[in-house]
């Protein structure tokens, strides 16, 4: 078993930059995929950006490509996403999840791990 606990969210200005930090414990050797989701009350699960553990290959949505970048750090079992330039169109609840064998990024994926998630306001 996996468990994710995210943290850095809060309340930001439009334009100044946050980082939303995941942590990760448990079984992680077999994952090989980890992203970034968000959702809103009343939409979707929105796919944010994923990150492949092996290849280090990422992938953004064009909602944030360009001013979000999904990083990690397998040693510390971390994975981050720098928010440059946020917008108040971000304010969401931002969940960190993980999974095998798929990294998919659109089409509301069902992940195999997730976290509790952390808000994110930009106001």
């Amino acid at each position: 078993h996996v468990q994710l606990v995210e943290s850095g969210g809060g309340t930001a200005q439009p334009g100044r930059s946050l980082r939303l930090s995941c942590a990760a414990s448990g079984n992680t050797y077999s994952l090989n995929c980890l992203g970034w989701f968000r959702q809103t009350p009343g939409k979707e699960r929105e796919g944010v950006a994923t990150i492949s553990t092996d290849t280090y290959s990422t992938y953004s949505s064009e909602a944030v490509k360009g001013r979000f970048t999904i990083s990690r750090d397998n040693t510390r079992k971390m994975v981050y996403l720098q928010m440059d330039s946020p917008e108040p169109e971000d304010t969401a609840m931002y969940y960190c999840a993980a999974n095998f064998p798929i990294c998919a990024l659109h089409g509301n994926p069902d992940y195999r791990y997730w976290g509790q998630g952390t808000q994110v306001t930009v106001s």
